[in-house]
């Protein structure tokens, strides 16, 4: 008997423990909402796209976000997350920081500077582009060619 009590309470442990894990949402790490009051969490991380509109309905919107969604591997692959912003009326502290009108998409750097801004969808090779262009990714590609020649 007391050799049962301790695979009991063993037994017990492990299947709580495993509820609780199988119990959270999956989280998307790609597409996030923009309701942070900045950008600091992603700041020398990721590469914030920001896509904002009047209305989730905006036949931008949802063209950006198809664009988008077609490539996440690219967008993956580049440090990229996508906060979106629909609500106007809410103003977001990065809505009144970066004073939308109407539909915009903005690419920010690693470094947290505005690299480029768009007033209509842009496809994700054209991102992508960019983000290729600059300095920082410029360093990630030779770092990463470095790594894969010495192994």
């Amino acid at each position: 008997m007391k050799r049962l009590i301790p695979l009991v309470f063993t037994a017990l442990f492990a299947t709580a423990g495993a509820t609780q894990e199988t119990s959270e949402p999956p989280v998307d790490s790609l597409f996030v909402t923009a309701d942070m009051n900045d950008l600091s969490q992603f700041h020398w991380k990721k590469r914030p796209v920001l896509v904002f509109a009047d209305s989730a309905e905006d036949p931008a919107f949802i063209e950006q976000l198809e664009l988008l969604r077609a490539r996440e591997n690219a967008l993956i692959e580049r440090d990229v997350v996508v906060l979106t912003d629909t609500d106007p009326a809410a103003r977001s502290p990065l809505r009144l920081k970066m004073r939308p009108r109407g539909f915009m998409l903005v690419l920010v750097g690693k470094d947290g500077g505005v690299k480029l801004r768009k007033p209509f969808p842009w496809d994700v090779r054209e991102i992508t582009r960019s983000i290729d262009k600059m300095p920082m990714r410029q360093r990630e590609i030779r770092d990463e060619k470095e790594r894969a020649s010495g192994n």
